[in-house]
Parts: structure tokens; sequence; C-alpha cells
């Protein structure tokens, strides 16, 4: 091989690694413009995590319950005393009963149509009771259960089964009666059956039913009657709740416009 034909191989090599070289210059040029573009600065970084830690979860408002102010719907047990100042105006029932003065028309009709019924034999042994009146009735029972041998505390629990604190019974109320003799037996009456059909038509509900006293915390009394207005009654049946629970329900329900 002459020295011409070296020289050009020698060249031609020179030649191949120069392209090679602006080859591979070309690759990491378009590399390091690409990776560069979608870096994220360390400081960019730090800010969106600043900003991400920054966000907070929106509190979402609880709805506000609506208010219950109708009279006829007025709650009172052991967590809802009467105020103090509590005033009612009464109107007779007898010479010795007495109700609330704007619900009572209401209560004579209801006896008057059991009357015209044929149930002569159902008659309001208590309606409005004085919150001193009360006391003395949840004293007595205290007293006697103690003289059983119970506890303070045991004789309280057992009493107010039955009889409420002063300020937290109905009868204080002036919106209640118990009829007859207070007893269970009142239950297997034809005016026990009449009541339950009827008495919604005149406002009224059985307030204390058997099914309910892990709700109402009394124990059943289907002598117990309270009155809360007719469209109330019929809506208490109908949803089969006691009143605790249709105060809530009302509650929970969107304001009249």
């Amino acid at each position: 091989m002459n020295k011409y034909v070296v020289r050009r191989i020698v060249v031609l090599l020179i030649l191949i690694a120069i392209v090679v070289a602006i080859i591979i210059s070309i690759i990491n040029l378009i590399k390091g413009i690409f990776f560069k573009s979608n870096e994220i600065p360390q400081e960019q970084i730090q800010n969106n995590i600043t900003i991400s830690n920054e966000i907070s979860v929106p509190v979402v408002a609880k709805p506000k319950e609506r208010e219950i102010t109708d009279w006829r719907l007025t709650l009172v047990n052991s967590e809802n005393l009467l105020p103090e100042d509590f005033e009612v105006e009464l109107a007779d029932i007898d010479e010795i009963r007495q109700f609330d003065a704007r619900a009572i028309d209401e209560l004579n009709k209801m006896m008057n149509d059991m009357r015209k019924a044929g149930i002569t034999n159902v008659w309001v042994q208590s309606s409005y009771r004085s919150v001193a009146r009360q006391k003395e009735l949840y004293d007595d029972s205290v007293q006697k259960y103690m003289k059983q041998g119970k506890t303070r505390e045991q004789a309280e629990k057992l009493t107010e089964k039955l009889i409420n604190k002063p300020g937290s019974s109905e009868h204080n109320l002036g919106l209640a009666v118990d009829f007859n003799k207070v007893e269970n037996e009142f239950k297997n009456t034809k005016g026990y059956k009449w009541l339950l059909k009827n008495a919604e038509n005149y406002g009224f509900i059985l307030r204390y039913p058997e099914e309910k006293v892990d709700l109402t915390g009394i124990s059943y009394e289907p002598w117990h009657w309270r009155y809360v207005g007719k469209e109330h009654a019929k809506q208490i049946n109908k949803l089969n709740m006691c009143l605790e629970e249709y105060i809530d329900y009302l509650k929970q329900q969107p304001e009249e416009v």
C-alpha cells in the first residue's frame, strides 16, 4: 500500500471521529436543554410544599336547627325543666282540677264525645299540678322507698320511673291529664281503646308509649295523655314517634317561608 492511500485512510478516520464527536455534542446539548426546561427549582419545590401545607380542609358548618316555638310542643322532661318564671293561664275542669285555658275546650269536647260513644267510666284523675305539689309527691315516693331499705339514690331512681322531679313533669306544664286510677289496668278498658283511635282528633297523644321507654325515660303509662294540637298529634302517630323524637324531627326540617 503506497503512502497516498494510507494518508487518505487516516484523513477519513479523523473526519469520522470529528463527525462522531459533533453528533455526541449535539445529543448532549439537546438533553441538557430538555432536562433544564423540566427541572423544578428547589426554591419552587419548597414554595409548593409551603403552599400545600397552608391549604386547610374546609369545615362544613352544621346546619342550624330549626327553633320550635309552638307552645303546644313545649318539651318537659328530666333534661328540659320548666323555667322558674313559667306561668300558665288555667281553666277549671271541675272544682278541683285545672288545665291550660288555651286547650281546655279540646279536652272537654273529647270527654263529651267519649260519653256520647257510650263510654261513661273515664274521668280525669290528675291534670295541672304546681311545682310545689310535684315536689311533695316526689319526696313522698322517695321516702317510701327508703323506708323499704333502699338508699336515697336507689329510691330516687325508682321514683323517677313514675314521678318526675319538680319542674320536669308535664303536669307542671298544664297540658297533660291522667285518667281514672292511674293504673296499668286502664289499657284494658274501652276508654283506652277509644283514646288510641280518636284522641288525635282532639290534639292528644299517648305520651309515654310502651315501646318508647328508652327515649322518654318514663315507664309505660296508658293513663297519661298530652295535648299537642290536632295536626301534631296526627303526624306523631303517623310517624310512630314519641314527643322527643318528633321535636328532633321538626328541628331538622327547613324553615317555613
